[in-house]
């Protein structure tokens, strides 16, 4: 996952509302995705390369995402696949500040992440870039490969053009995907400068990316109500002419 935009506590009515891209090379096998057959109340894809996933949501409301975090110069070749933390959570359904307290110690094993997890009424936000677990606060968010609300480009937008959505009272699915799919490309000067070079950061720099060998994957939106009723979509690109689509949709109650 690689770009996180939502809004927590903040609409009349739902706890959340959130929208992800995932970008990833086309060629990286992957499951879309469903209730796991070894464990069934999980829903989330899977990455089939290396295990893991990368977002997922448990029946009980426990939830985790997860986004890298861009600097080529920390690279660790032989680093444990980030989505195992993403996993890990989902399956155990730990207390949240329990968990990420733990992490604290294993984050120099890993290559930059950022990790989102709680339950849907207690949400927090941690990042092995920094030292401090934090309590994510009502309002409109966006995590991309950076921390948490950094204001890059597509964050930026990404957040206004979600807020000034949801000004509107009905909230409709397929316009939530048509925000994700924006493909507006920023002017170079703000870029951030991450370690890769200019060609690189222009074509990461939109919501939606589309390149020949990486772009977006799919695209997630979760949406749950004050009642505790989950509606889960996810649609799957193929290729980056987002012709050749799978789309998942679940909806189901917390227990």
């Amino acid at each position: 996952m690689c770009l996180i935009i939502f809004a927590y506590n903040w609409h009349p009515h739902y706890k959340l509302i959130l929208a992800a891209n995932r970008d990833e090379f086309y060629r990286r096998p992957t499951q879309s995705a469903a209730f796991w057959s070894d464990w069934s109340f999980v829903l989330a894809g899977r990455d089939l390369e290396q295990g893991g996933t990368w977002m997922g949501i448990t029946k009980k409301g426990h939830l985790a995402a997860l986004t890298n975090y861009r600097d080529p110069s920390q690279c660790k070749p032989t680093a444990p696949s980030r989505g195992l933390l993403v996993q890990d959570y989902l399956i155990a359904e730990p207390e949240p500040e329990a968990y990420l307290s733990d992490l604290l110690g294993t984050s120099a094993l890993y290559n930059g992440y950022n990790l989102m997890i709680g339950t849907i009424d207690h949400l927090y936000y941690f990042s092995n870039q920094e030292s401090q677990v934090y309590k994510i606060q009502p309002g409109i968010h966006g995590l991309s490969n950076s921390l948490l609300n950094v204001p890059w480009p597509k964050v930026e937008r990404g957040k206004s053009n979600l807020k000034a959505y949801l000004e509107s009272d009905h909230i409709e699915v397929e316009s939530l995907f048509e925000l994700m799919a924006d493909k507006h490309q920023p002017e170079d000067h703000e870029l951030p400068q991450t370690g890769v070079s200019l060609e690189l950061e222009r074509m990461l720099a939109p919501l939606f990316i589309e390149g020949d060998d990486y772009g977006t994957r799919s695209t997630t939106i979760l949406l749950v109500d004050h009642h505790n009723k989950v509606q889960f979509w996810e649609k799957s690109f193929r290729h980056a002419q987002m012709e050749d689509t799978v789309t998942v949709s679940y909806e189901y109650l917390l227990t």
